[in-house]
């Protein structure tokens, strides 16, 4: 199973890293805000999917929800909903709510802060639409945290969690630098950095990741999995190529010491700003990722 770890999702944790116990979220949050925007049309996709079963909910919670721009995404696609965004960060769900008085959702977007699940007990009511992404692989029991979700589920209502998929590419196999095959050395240096934070987490239970059978575990019927592409092409926007750069840039930080001394010169050489080669100035850097989504529903 793929992961995509450069995010804090979030949108949604949408460029989730790892140790988040240093992790200064309000200067953070600029960076999660402009991938989310980035992602914006993959997560409109999923809610146009998740509108067929789920056509007219009254509260959608939103787990995990970073600054809160899937949170607005929801209220835009769901205009007689009541959004909630859900996370442990308070700088971050700040700027949701400046976010929310921006989109002019103000009056139907609330926050609740706290940890995972527990935070839960305090919605008002259940939700007939939750949405988890990229939130529940930080929780160190994750079959324990669906059936905590399930349980504030409405009848009928429906959980969707985004996890897994393809992790995301951003540069041609052959660079034209270094050895060829750079980003597949990350991604695997990645999965290994994915198990150490797995393992770290309290209470950390091993999980086969099927998600459709721990939905199932749950006591939720599964109801759909479908994955969704994010394909900007080459030449990409300033905004794309900003968030190559910094996701990039982040990955150096957090496991460059997993590389080999030449991969490392050649990931500096991408970063290096005065580098024709590097991200900043060459032509072929593009964005193209693949999310999954699992959708499972509490029995009435």
């Amino acid at each position: 199973m793929a992961h995509d770890h450069h995010q804090h999702d979030a949108g949604h944790r949408h460029g989730h890293d790892h140790d988040h116990s240093d992790l200064d979220w309000a200067e953070v949050a600029p960076l999660l805000e402009a991938q989310a925007e980035l992602y914006a049309p993959l997560y409109r996709r999923a809610m146009d999917w998740l509108a067929r079963d789920v056509p007219e909910p009254g509260l959608v919670v939103d787990v995990g929800s970073g600054p809160g721009v899937v949170s607005g995404l929801f209220a835009e696609a769901f205009p007689g909903a009541r959004v909630v965004a859900v996370d442990g960060s308070g700088p971050l769900l700040e700027r949701a709510r400046d976010r929310a008085a921006r989109l002019g959702v103000a009056d139907r977007v609330g926050t609740l802060a706290g940890d995972l699940p527990g935070v839960l007990a305090e919605l008002d009511y259940p939700a007939d639409l939750m949405w988890a992404s990229q939130s529940l692989h930080h929780l160190g029991d994750q079959r324990a945290a669906l059936a905590a979700l399930a349980g504030h589920l409405a009848p009928g209502g429906t959980l969707a969690v985004l996890e897994g998929g393809l992790p995301a590419r951003f540069l041609p196999r052959d660079l034209g630098i270094g050895r060829p095959g750079l980003q597949a050395r990350m991604h695997a240096v990645e999965e290994d950095s994915f198990a150490e934070m797995r393992a770290s987490l309290p209470g950390s239970v091993a999980e086969t990741e099927d998600w459709p059978a721990m939905l199932t575990a749950a006591g939720l019927k599964h109801t759909g999995t479908r994955s969704f592409l994010l394909d900007l092409p080459a030449p990409v926007s300033d905004e794309a190529r900003a968030y190559v750069t910094t996701t990039l840039s982040r990955l150096r930080d957090r496991i460059g010491d997993g590389l080999d001394a030449v991969d490392r010169a050649t990931l500096d050489r991408l970063l290096d700003p005065g580098d024709e080669a590097g991200v900043h100035r060459r032509q072929d850097v593009f964005v193209l990722v693949a999310h999954t989504v699992y959708t499972a529903v509490r029995p009435a």
